[in-house]
């Protein structure tokens, strides 16, 4: 499996991967959008196929943020979504940010464990988050740099 940057003809692919991993998945113009203003576009790639996709940005002057991340039902517990963050948080740190920021739907709590095991933190509950009122978990992770006393013991 290689990582590499997103090119326009992954975008059926990814939208097929979206579209069975979400139930509001983001319309093909808005990921194309996305691209288009620079935001960090990685998939995973074996046998030329396309088997997951993760984009993400600097949110702010010292914080990445990690836009969506999906993985082929059929190649997901392979690995593929931990590499793909393990790249972005290596380039997020290049550009010496400090921590990683995202939010993922509340009663996931299979993305919220697997988010864990990378090691996001919980950091609140924004409510009424997402367009059907459900609310989001914001999750973070300190970086390389980060002082170690981020999170209070």
């Amino acid at each position: 499996m290689i990582i590499r940057e997103f090119k326009l003809p992954d975008l059926k692919r990814v939208i097929e991967i979206e579209k069975m991993s979400f139930d509001e998945p983001y319309p093909p113009h808005i990921l194309k959008d996305i691209f288009n203003l620079g935001a960090g576009f990685l998939v995973a790639q074996q046998d030329n196929i396309i088997l997951g996709y993760i984009i993400f940005w600097i949110r702010f002057e010292d914080e990445g943020h990690i836009i969506s991340l999906a993985v082929d039902k059929k190649y997901q517990r392979n690995q593929v979504g931990s590499q793909l963050v393990s790249m972005a948080t290596d380039i997020l740190e290049k550009f010496q940010m400090k921590n990683i920021k995202l939010e993922v739907r509340a009663e996931n709590k299979g993305a919220i464990k697997f988010y864990k095991t990378l090691g996001f933190h919980d950091e609140k509950i924004i409510h009424g988050y997402y367009e059907d009122g459900e609310d989001a978990m914001l999750m973070d992770k300190p970086l390389r740099g980060a002082s170690d006393s981020y999170y209070p013991k």
